[in-house]
């Protein structure tokens, strides 16, 4: 299946993050934190202003970006999870 997202919404894959252990205590999956990083898989056109021109896109598909821990929907295509959520969520594009 694939997705197009309207307007300004950006398709994000969550990225993993590395486990950590500390000593032998095991962190159940329901305990940890959500991840605030994600790959970007597509992007919208860009948000239409009421005059009616259009405001591209800052995000393109293979971005890595961070995003607010509560940003977003989440949704689940083929078995994987995304986020789809508007550009305005994201916090910034990671350079490496």
């Amino acid at each position: 299946m694939k997705v197009k997202p309207l307007g300004d919404r950006v398709l994000v894959k969550p990225l993993e993050e590395k486990e950590v252990k500390k000593g032998n205590i095991i962190i159940p999956d329901t305990a940890k934190e959500k991840p605030q990083q994600g790959e970007v898989i597509a992007v919208g056109k860009g948000k239409v202003t009421e005059d009616g021109k259009l405001i591209p896109m800052e995000v393109k598909t293979g971005d890595k970006v961070l995003y607010g821990k509560y940003s977003g929907t989440e949704i689940k295509i083929d078995g994987q999870e995304y986020l789809i959520l508007h550009q305005d969520d994201i916090l910034g594009i990671i350079e490496e």
